[in-house]
């Protein structure tokens, strides 16, 4: 398979701490790859990365053959056109309604005729099961239906990627299985590429192609889901099967999540 994303050496420092320490992967064309990991351990700093809404302090990302981290602004703009984000509030406006939420990146990166972009919403709105929902304001959907909108909006430009930041987040178990067969669907039928951050193991296990397990801003392991579960690593096999007692402490992961809360407070959010 072709390599389509490269993430090399990554290192982000914030405070003194190393966020992200020497990160290296590689994904896959058409592949759904999971990132997952406990608060803190940098999954979702590390997606920020891959999206072009941070730098990194070394290291750098490749989309093809293209680096993300080497861009001027108006280089980085026109590559995020191929990009779709999922974002985990699902991060809708609610003065619009669920059509013009939709319509927002093709009006904002297009000159498309109003109605040709009304057809395409309609279309991606059909994608998600949402046909017939057009003129319905985001407060008036469940949690469920506002994560399809969502995913309807990371789709209206045809991307080549989508990431999802902890799609099933608030979902409960039966929806999380709507959304996520929504995530393979998408993938299979769009030819997408697809990059998850979950720390949802029922999810990671249900949609993966392949995972990258990250603690402490290290990834301790990448491999199929199969070769995760059957790991030998304490750590990985700690977190999936949620255990108190490991070498993963409550102490460590509190730290983590304060690092998480100031980065977030530092306008490092995408």
């Amino acid at each position: 398979m072709k390599t389509t994303i490269s993430v090399q050496n990554l290192v982000k420092i914030y405070n003194g701490r190393r966020v992200l320490d020497g990160v290296n992967l590689d994904i896959e064309q058409g592949e759904i790859f999971v990132i997952m990991g406990g608060s803190g351990c940098g999954k979702s700093t590390l997606l920020r990365h891959m999206t072009g809404a941070i730098s990194p302090d070394s290291g750098r990302v490749l989309i093809g053959d293209k680096d993300l981290t080497g861009m001027n602004n108006e280089a980085k703009e026109k590559i995020k056109q191929s990009f779709g984000m999922s974002f985990q509030s699902a991060a809708l406006l609610d003065y619009l309604t669920v059509e013009e939420n939709v319509a927002l990146p093709l009006k904002e990166h297009t000159k498309l005729d109003p109605k040709i972009i009304s057809i395409i919403v309609r279309t991606k709105l059909n994608l998600v099961g949402l046909a017939g929902y057009e003129n319905l304001q985001p407060s008036m959907l469940s949690g469920g239906m506002r994560k399809r909108v969502g995913l309807a909006r990371a789709i209206a430009m045809d991307p080549e990627f989508i990431f999802y930041d902890e799609p099933s987040a608030g979902l409960d178990p039966v929806v999380c299985a709507v959304v996520d067969q929504l995530i393979m669907d998408l993938s299979r039928k769009l030819l997408l590429t697809s990059v998850v951050v979950t720390h949802n193991m029922e999810s990671v296990f249900r949609i993966a192609d392949r995972v990258a397990m990250l603690h402490q801003g290290k990834v301790l392991q990448i491999g199929r889901p199969e070769e995760i579960k059957h790991s030998q690593n304490p750590i990985v096999q700690q977190f999936i099967h949620g255990r108190l007692e490991g070498p993963i402490t409550n102490k460590e992961t509190k730290a983590g999540v304060a690092i998480d809360v100031e980065m977030e407070g530092g306008g490092l959010s995408h």
